[in-house]
């Protein structure tokens, strides 16, 4: 895979990343061996971008953490290691983004990757009013100035969020959610993020899975899988189940976009390269509990670029099947 520069950091990562929020345990069933063999499975394929989380997990006990530093004390190869801290607080307010609690969550994340400081910590879509106290950021600065963290970004759930957050000097990425669902980001945001230089990561590239074009009006969820308690945003915010897209109106824009897919690509394949056409985009990073799910997202990087045809009919179907229902939400 061809590396891009990951905004002023300095770093060069795979444009395919992998995203350790499934290996948790809130997608339903996993198996530790299995989950670890995926990892390993990524790094042999050039993989050296992880987001992690110190909640997920099961009962929010960072056990994704806890496997990528698994990983990362079984691999001699170099992999850069996101994690992201906040939704621990209860309750989940702005002014808990304080000094305090985030030194206190941040040595917890230490402990869990077994590492001294972390690559990159990021605010875990924190309510909109942190991004208007500057203190929270004056805290992170001091955590890169005492060597806990490197750098630091934010996770967002919206693109005002996202704007505001590249204010503040310091920020060097930014989490959102972007596929062919939720188009919004790429008309203003990216740009912005561009002219300044912020690494922007590309989270649920494959709308919790309706885009892999595997998933029928009959499929049946785990219990304890969230794309069955959070479908109205009972849990956490509603778009990061099925990018927030009503079930069967998601199963109708992907049968809309099978005709689209160009030949010897899957349609996971096909919505991870319309992602990686972007140019403001430094990865996005699909989840995988198997090896072969690991194998197939990465492939998509081989691809070449997706032709300007097909990338207005993919528009298309946006605006038709999927603009009414996101657009102005997120």
């Amino acid at each position: 895979m061809h590396s891009r520069i990951f905004g002023r950091t300095g770093w060069t990562v795979a444009p395919i990343g992998f995203g350790a929020w499934e290996i948790g345990g809130e997608f339903g069933r996993v198996d530790d061996n299995e989950s670890l063999a995926a990892l390993h499975t990524a790094v042999d394929l050039g993989v050296n971008f992880f987001d992690t989380s110190d909640v997920y997990g099961s009962n929010g006990d960072g056990h994704s953490e806890k496997l990528l530093g698994r990983l990362k004390r079984e691999r001699r190869e170099p992999i850069l290691i996101a994690t992201k801290a906040g939704r621990r607080l209860r309750p989940h307010v702005a002014e808990g983004y304080n000094r305090v609690n985030l030194e206190a969550f941040v040595d917890q994340s230490l402990r869990n990757l077994g590492v001294e400081r972390i690559d990159l910590l990021q605010l875990h879509c924190p309510p909109p009013e942190a991004y208007y106290r500057p203190e929270t950021f004056d805290a992170l600065d001091d955590l890169v100035k005492i060597g806990k963290i490197q750098h630091y970004g934010v996770s967002v759930q919206k693109v005002e969020e996202g704007l505001k957050a590249i204010e503040f000097p310091n920020v060097q990425s930014v989490q959102i959610v972007f596929n062919l669902f939720r188009q919004r980001p790429a008309e203003l945001f990216f740009g912005e993020a561009l002219k300044r230089k912020v690494a922007i990561i590309a989270r649920v590239p494959l709308a919790s899975g309706l885009l892999t074009g595997k998933m029928k009006a009959d499929t049946v969820f785990e219990p304890d899988d969230h794309r069955v308690a959070n479908r109205n945003g009972e849990i956490f915010d509603r778009g990061e189940t099925f990018s927030g897209v009503d079930y069967p109106a998601g199963l109708a824009a992907v049968d809309d976009l099978r005709p689209w897919v160009p030949a010897g690509m899957t349609l996971a394949q096909f919505a991870l390269r319309w992602i990686l056409d972007f140019e403001a985009v430094t990865c996005t990073i699909p989840g995988a509990k198997f090896s072969a799910q690991v194998k197939d997202n990465v492939q998509a990087a081989a691809f070449p670029s997706l032709s300007e045809d097909v990338h207005a009919q993919a528009r298309s179907v946006y605006d038709r099947r999927i603009r009414g229902l996101v657009h102005a939400r997120w």
